[in-house]
């Protein structure tokens, strides 16, 4: 955006597992379960924020250390220079992972992958047990 890059350091950092619904608070999820989404990616967080009008950017090098297979954060600066918001709903890191989870299933590329996986879903089901048997 038209934001100085400079200062990218002091912005927010917000990685996908925070609003990952899969994941547990000890994993590093940050929102209530019911309020997060699944599996989100660092793409549709910034498509996100981008939305809400905020200056973000994504780092797909970094990795969230506790889970340093899933490459990607991104950077978010929520207050200007003098300390005033850039969008009134949002004031707090806390309100950003609310709002964002919100709208990360609602996002175009999502709402595209789940249409086939819906409808394999459906498909004929193999009916009894299966598996190893006891002796």
């Amino acid at each position: 955006m038209d934001v100085d890059v400079q200062n990218i350091k002091k912005w927010v950092v917000f990685y996908p597992i925070y609003i990952n619904s899969k994941k547990t608070l000890a994993e590093g999820r940050r929102i209530n379960a019911s309020k997060a989404c699944e599996n989100p990616t660092c793409t549709e967080i910034y498509d996100c924020c981008t939305h809400l009008k905020l200056p973000c950017a994504i780092e797909s090098e970094k990795a969230y250390p506790r889970d340093f297979m899933q490459r990607g954060r991104v950077r978010v600066l929520l207050k200007r220079e003098d300390g005033s918001v850039y969008n009134p709903t949002i004031s707090s890191r806390k309100q950003l992972m609310l709002q964002v989870a919100e709208l990360v299933p609602r996002h175009p590329g999502r709402t595209k992958k789940q249409e086939p996986a819906s409808s394999s879903a459906t498909g004929p089901s193999k009916s009894g047990k299966g598996g190893k048997k006891k002796r």
